[in-house]
C-alpha cells in the first residue's frame, strides 16, 4: 500500500523546484519552509519539526502550490508571505516598501545605545525622526524599545506610508509615532534629538545587475540613489544638520564603496561631527553615525 505523502516530502519537493529555478541550495531550503508555514496557517516552526513526518494535512498541497510557483518567479517570499522580521517583531511588507534587512537592524542599536537606554529600554525622552520611513520598520522597533520616544515616521510615498499605518497600528505604538508624507523633513516642525533614515542609496549603474527579487519587485525609489548612490545623503546631511537639537543624533545607512563619500559629505558640514561608522556581519561599513556640535564647542 502506497505510504500518504509527508510534509517533510511536500517541502522536500518544494526545495528542489527551488533550486531548479535558481535559488541557491540555502535559500531554498528555508523559503520551502517558511512558504509551507505560512500555507499550514502560519504554524511555529516548532510545530512544523513535531509534524515533519506527519501526512500533510488536507488542502495543505493546495495552499502551498501558487506560492512556490510565485517563488519560482523570484518574487520575494517576504511579499508572499506578507510579513519579514525585523527587531524581532513582526513587520508587514508588500512590493511598495524595501524588504527590511537585518543590517538595518543595526541603526536601530546605534540610536539605543547613543540615548543610553538601559536593558529594560528606559531611556530620556527624546523626539526622532525616521526619514524614508517605507515600512516603518525603524520607527515602530524604536518606539517599541524607547517608550518615552515620540517618533514621526515621514516618507514621499502614499503607499509606504499606507503599510507603515499598518505596522505602527499592529504593533501598538501609534499614540507615539505619527505619520507624515514629505520629501526628507520638509513640513516637519521644531527639532529633533535624533534623526534616522536608511535612504536610496544604490548608484543608477548598478540597478541592473541587483539580484532579481530586488530588481524586479522592490520600489525604484527606495533604491536609486543616483550616480554614486550618494544623491539623497548628500541632501539628508545638511537637512538633518539644521534640525537636530545641539548634541542630537544623525545615524543612517549607506550601501558597499560610500564610506569614504559619506566621509566626506559629513566633513563638508560645519555643524556635524562623524562620531563612528559601523560595519554589518559582513565587515562592510554601513551605518554612519553623526552628532550636533554644540553651540559652545563651534561658536554656530
Amino acid at each position: 500500500m502506497q505510504q500518504p505523502t509527508t510534509l517533510f516530502d511536500r517541502i522536500r519537493d518544494a526545495r528542489r523546484r527551488l533550486e531548479r529555478a535558481g535559488i541557491e541550495a540555502a535559500e531554498a531550503a528555508l523559503d520551502a519552509e517558511l512558504l509551507a508555514r505560512h500555507a499550514l496557517g502560519r504554524w511555529e516552526r516548532g510545530r512544523l519539526l513535531a509534524s515533519w513526518r506527519e501526512a500533510s494535512p488536507p488542502g495543505f498541497d493546495d495552499a502551498l502550490e501558487p506560492l512556490v510557483q510565485r517563488r519560482e518567479r523570484r518574487e520575494p517570499t517576504a511579499y508572499i508571505t506578507g510579513h519579514r522580521e525585523f527587531w524581532n517583531l513582526e513587520i508587514a511588507v508588500a512590493p511598495g516598501v524595501l524588504i527590511p534587512r537585518p543590517e538595518t537592524e543595526f541603526i536601530v542599536e546605534e540610536v539605543i545605545e547613543r540615548l543610553g537606554a538601559n536593558q529594560h529600554g528606559a531611556a530620556a525622552a527624546a523626539r526622532i525622526a525616521d526619514v524614508g520611513t517605507g515600512s516603518g520598520c525603524l520607527a515602530v522597533a524604536l518606539a517599541r524599545w524607547l517608550p518615552g520616544a515620540r517618533i514621526v515616521a515621514v516618507d514621499v510615498s502614499a503607499e509606504a506610508l499606507a503599510i507603515a499605518e499598518r505596522n505602527v497600528a499592529a504593533q501598538g505604538v501609534a499614540d507615539r509615532v505619527s505619520i507624515a508624507r514629505g520629501d526628507l523633513l520638509d513640513g516637519q516642525d521644531g527639532f529633533f534629538d535624533v534623526i534616522v533614515s536608511n535612504p536610496p542609496y544604490v548608484a543608477t549603474g548598478d540597478l541592473a545587475s541587483l539580484q532579481g527579487e530586488i530588481r524586479g519587485y522592490e520600489p525604484m525609489s527606495a533604491l536609486d540613489g543616483g550616480c554614486d548612490g550618494l544623491d539623497v545623503i548628500r541632501r539628508l546631511v545638511p537637512d538633518a544638520a539644521g534640525r537636530l537639537t545641539p548634541g542630537g543624533w544623525l545615524v543612517f545607512e549607506f550601501g558597499y564603496g560610500q564610506a569614504g563619500g559619506v566621509r566626506a559629505i559629513v566633513a563638508s558640514e560645519p555643524r556635524l561631527e562623524l562620531v563612528a561608522v559601523r560595519d554589518d556581519l559582513a565587515g562592510i561599513p554601513r551605518v554612519a553615525v553623526a552628532r550636533r556640535i554644540t553651540v559652545q564647542k563651534s561658536g554656530i
